[in-house]
């Protein structure tokens, strides 16, 4: 099913989408209007849920007349992201100049994680503040995003995509002068608002095999990415097992799985984003998420 997180009338809830496209309020049947919370309960509520997503709801409202949030606004803590998960992106990233990573001008060994603050999430439609990079070196990233359901370590025997909850969209929004003058990828990348999140969380039973999608990004209306979630250079499995391995994963948790080639940087000379761009990440099964540069 399809969950949101949304505004009405100033108050945040917590829906489903029907079959009918139809935002149907929920947040009475699971009594929060905090998605992490519903993620730990979730098995309680599950069946009644998709009861609800399964008709045609009359008293369900447009999405249009709701301004949905981000499915999970507030992290419990740092969004996990991958660099380098393309091959074609990661030549194209040591091509640019802006890569000072160890593994600069190779296909990693290994997964490259480092992470986003809670703080940078942002929401479908939201507008994003270019001055918070006053070095006008704005680019985007399209990514789909890997919820996570459970709690635990994974061991060797565990099957990593048992602890799948859902997945999503993120835009990875980067200062590229940032994340090349100190050298790493957080100061670049966890600034207020620069991750732009949703419109929806897909559960993982409706969603299917990752690696049967497409992820696509355009500017304006003009394609700069597109590539198979099945190009990865290290599928959603071997993250979640690489991350979980040593660190205790909580539900709620996030995995931005990477960017497809096609990025700013990727042009000669760089098309960063400019002041009124408007960024679409696109995915059949989740949506579109959408954010206008200001």
């Amino acid at each position: 099913m399809k969950l949101v997180t949304y505004l009405l009338s100033g108050e945040k809830k917590i829906g489903v989408i029907n079959t009918a496209g139809k935002v149907v309020d929920v947040t009475d049947i699971v009594a929060t209007n905090d998605m992490n919370v519903l993620i730990d309960s979730y098995a309680t509520f599950a069946d009644r849920l998709q009861r609800y997503s399964e008709r045609p709801d009359e008293d369900g409202l447009a999405q249009e007349d709701v301004r949905l949030l981000a499915p999970i606004p507030c992290t419990r803590r740092n969004i996990f992201c991958v660099g380098k998960n393309y091959s074609a992106h990661a030549q194209e990233f040591a091509n640019s100049g802006f890569d000072s990573s160890a593994a600069a001008g190779n296909v990693p060994a290994h997964p490259i994680i480092f992470s986003k603050p809670s703080t940078s999430v942002s929401g479908p439609g939201d507008e994003v503040d270019s001055t918070l990079d006053p070095y006008h070196t704005l680019d985007y990233e399209a990514e789909l995003a890997v919820v996570l359901g459970k709690k635990g370590r994974v061991t060797q025997s565990d099957d990593p995509m048992s602890y799948v909850f859902g997945y999503t969209l993120v835009n990875d929004l980067t200062s590229r002068h940032l994340q090349k003058q100190h050298s790493q990828w957080l100061l670049g990348k966890g600034i207020d608002g620069f991750c732009p999140m949703g419109p929806v969380l897909v559960t993982a039973d409706e969603f299917g095999e990752p690696g049967s999608q497409t992820i696509a990004c355009t500017v304006n209306g003009e394609k700069r990415q597109e590539a198979a979630i099945a190009d990865l250079i290290f599928d959603v499995a071997t993250l979640i097992k690489t991350i979980g391995q040593n660190i205790t994963l909580l539900p709620g948790d996030i995995i931005a799985t990477g960017t497809p080639a096609g990025v700013g940087i990727g042009f000669t000379p760089p098309r960063y984003l400019k002041k009124g761009d408007k960024v679409t990440v696109a995915m059949k099964e989740i949506g579109e998420l959408t954010n206008t540069i200001i």
